[in-house]
């Protein structure tokens, strides 16, 4: 399925960050501390920062010419190199 529809992609952003925050609320109740939650936004900014890392600067500065769709292609390409 592929899902162009830009409703529908507003949509799905909303509820990642929706889940992102009952995951992280939820975390916070079980263990509250001043230390988990810094170390829980350090966590999703380096996620984040992985993600950006993989996705775009790899794609626009590495290699703009290798498309892959998802991290296991990331990680074949980065370990056996462009395949032709």
């Amino acid at each position: 399925m592929d899902l162009k529809d830009p409703r529908a992609l507003k949509l799905k952003g909303i509820l990642f960050f929706i889940m992102g925050l009952l995951a992280a609320g939820l975390l916070l109740v079980q263990i509250p501390s001043w230390q988990n939650a810094v170390l829980l936004s350090i966590a999703i900014w380096a996620f984040c920062r992985f993600y950006y890392f993989a996705f775009y600067v790899l794609h626009h500065y590495a290699d703009p010419s290798f498309k892959y769709a998802g991290l296991l292609d990331l990680v074949r390409y980065l370990i056996r190199g462009k395949q032709s």
